[in-house]
């Protein structure tokens, strides 16, 4: 256990420390600091703060992992409704790469019930190996008994390096097997390396807001854990007739035990196509004015066989569910075509979409940021432009 402790004769009485205690776990007696060990984190500011080394704290190491022992990638391949999503492809394609610079097995992790074809697909898409649990209880997705399935399987096979999608349920599960595993996590990456000398896992994800990019690596952890974006990797191709090893594992029932009951899986009932998976996306910000303005980007979505994407200010200002949300806190979307409607076009939002092969920008502002990422720009009114819009692409298209 970590420990602390205010060293009297050195304590000058300063209150440094109390001021620089975030949880307000020390005070003052007889002009000597107190530390009140039902408050304390000892997370050790008080300790940076002193200027006269009064403050002692010590935090034990936990025991040594043997690096050693990890060995192979593995893949957590997510599904739903029994479907593998397309971000596990992706995935298989980095992960191959990966793999093949360690010179070990690429392995996927597949969750849920009857799943033994879908598991057939993993070896086709480039998998050796799949780890494969079985289970009602795993139908859906669920905090407990996903974690304590995954912490089990990385405690018994010792995975060199573990890659998920970021995705709600991949941020969800993989957070919680780091810190049950003690493993280096990091999220949201957008290039992922291999430091071949000392098979270190190098991470590369946008900082301080997009402006720099920071590659990261965890030396001390194993295994070495990284969440990537959907559409930033491409799909690993198709194999037909590619077989991998499937070990099928059991867990006693208490492994499945849950703190929650999953009532009903709701599907949103959209009229367009999945933001993820679409090749034409018409997107809106605050520009549009209102709510009822998305009406006007849902009938062009329509025309183009596209989806409708939004700003971060245009969910925020309740116009349209957090699931149309292109950009840094939102989805990462490469589509075909990508029509940006009354976006401004901060770094934020440009995060989620700047690798689109096409860019149109419609932008009353002809200084707005949005035009300098723009394949082409039009300066007007959204409101205006877009049924404008709308009407040609029906003629040519005829619909």
């Amino acid at each position: 256990m970590a420990s602390i402790k205010i060293l009297l004769d050195k304590c000058t009485g300063c209150t440094l420390c109390v001021k620089a205690c975030p949880f307000g776990a020390i005070h003052m007696a007889d002009r000597k600091a107190v530390i009140d060990m039902t408050k304390c984190t000892l997370c050790g500011a008080c300790a940076a703060a002193c200027k006269f080394s009064a403050i002692e704290m010590e935090k034990a190491a936990g025991p040594k992992k043997d690096l050693s022992a990890y060995k192979d990638v593995w893949v957590f391949c997510e599904q739903k409704q029994g479907v593998i999503q397309s971000i596990s492809f992706e995935l298989l394609g980095e992960g191959r790469k990966l793999a093949d610079k360690l010179g070990v097995k690429l392995c996927a992790v597949l969750l849920g019930s009857g799943m033994e074809d879908a598991a057939e697909i993993l070896g086709e898409r480039g998998a050796d190996k799949v780890y494969l649990g079985d289970h009602p209880a795993l139908k859906a997705y669920q905090d407990d008994p996903y974690t304590s399935v995954m912490v089990k399987l990385v405690e018994e096979f010792k995975p060199e390096i573990i890659l998920c999608g970021a995705s709600t349920i991949g941020r969800s599960l993989i957070s919680r097997v780091a810190i049950k595993t003690s493993a280096g996590l990091t999220a949201d990456c957008t290039g992922l390396d291999i430091d071949t000398k000392e098979r270190l896992l190098l991470q590369t994800r946008p900082a301080f807001g997009g402006n720099i990019m920071a590659t990261i690596i965890a030396p001390g952890h194993r295994p070495q854990m990284a969440t990537v974006r959907h559409k930033v990797m491409k799909e690993a191709p198709l194999t037909p007739g590619r077989k991998a090893e499937i070990v099928s594992k059991a867990f006693p029932e208490e492994v499945f035990a849950s703190r929650t009951r999953l009532v009903e899986v709701v599907a949103e009932v959209t009229a367009t196509v999945n933001l993820s998976e679409a090749d034409i996306i018409v997107a809106g910000g605050r520009g549009l004015g209102s709510k009822e303005n998305f009406a006007l980007l849902e009938e062009l979505a329509k025309v183009l066989g596209g989806a409708v994407g939004a700003s971060r200010s245009a969910v925020d200002a309740d116009w349209i569910p957090y699931s149309h949300q292109v950009g840094q806190t939102g989805k990462t979307v490469c589509p075909k075509l990508y029509i940006a409607c009354g976006i401004s076009g901060q770094i934020q939002h440009l995060i989620g979409m700047q690798s689109s092969k096409i860019i149109v920008a419609i932008n009353k502002d002809p200084d707005a940021p949005i035009f300098k990422v723009a394949t082409y720009g039009i300066v007007g009114d959204v409101n205006e432009l877009v049924p404008a819009l709308t009407k040609e692409f029906r003629k040519a298209l005829n619909k």
